[in-house]
């Protein structure tokens, strides 16, 4: 099976709706999914960008795109209260959910429908507390080690090039080569043709760009 690392921050619907259409466009394929929850905002940071919902147009142009693409892929959607949001408690609780911090598909799937099909405030006092008791995560998402673990996991995805959410890994196709990273909800086909053995990740097309 090909290991695929899924780096998510459930602040971004381009996540959840790739969350969602993931098992569809993948279908019929040998693979196994860790889900790696980062914080978008330190990946902005790090990278001097401005988050889509900081620039008006492209803010609104966003949150009528996503509702357009939910439908257009099946997946309930219902834009949150208020966004953006803190997703700092939510990524917590995924890390404290998951064995050494990696929550598995169902933990990831209750938060995502949490943040985008309630229409809720993701960030309700009330819905963190009824979303914490229905995943029970063995440990407290207010731990220092989870904290550590979260900030870690972020600056590793930093390390490997990461640069927003989602973003899919792929192991090196050949001894020496990079990792494949792929962005985006719109590279899930580039992602099926990789794991299919598509030749050209191994032409200049891909490996060297201008």
């Amino acid at each position: 099976m090909t290991p695929i690392t899924f780096w998510f921050d459930p602040i971004s619907p381009y996540a959840y709706l790739a969350f969602e259409r993931l098992p569809q466009a993948l279908e019929g394929c040998s693979y196994v999914v860790e889900y790696r929850p980062i914080l978008f905002a330190a990946l902005l940071k790090h990278w001097g960008q401005l988050g889509p919902a900081e620039i008006a147009p492209k803010r609104d142009w966003t949150y009528r795109q996503v509702q357009w693409l939910a439908r257009e892929q099946g997946s309930a959607f219902a834009l949150p209260a208020a966004h953006p949001f803190n997703p700092l408690p939510l990524l917590r609780l995924l890390v404290a959910c998951g064995l050494g911090g990696r929550p598995n598909r169902w933990q990831c799937e209750t938060v995502l429908r949490h943040v985008w099909c309630s229409g809720a405030a993701a960030d309700d006092p009330q819905r963190l507390v009824e979303l914490t008791a229905r995943l029970a995560p063995p440990r407290d998402p207010q731990e220092a080690a989870v904290k550590d673990a979260l900030r870690n996991d972020t600056d590793e995805a930093i390390a490997r090039g990461v640069f927003g959410v989602p973003t899919f890994e792929l192991p090196a196709r050949t001894a020496g080569a990079a990792p494949l990273r792929l962005w985006g909800l719109d590279a899930l086909p580039m992602l099926r043709a990789a794991i299919e053995g598509d030749p050209w990740f191994d032409t200049p097309s891909w490996q060297a760009p201008p």
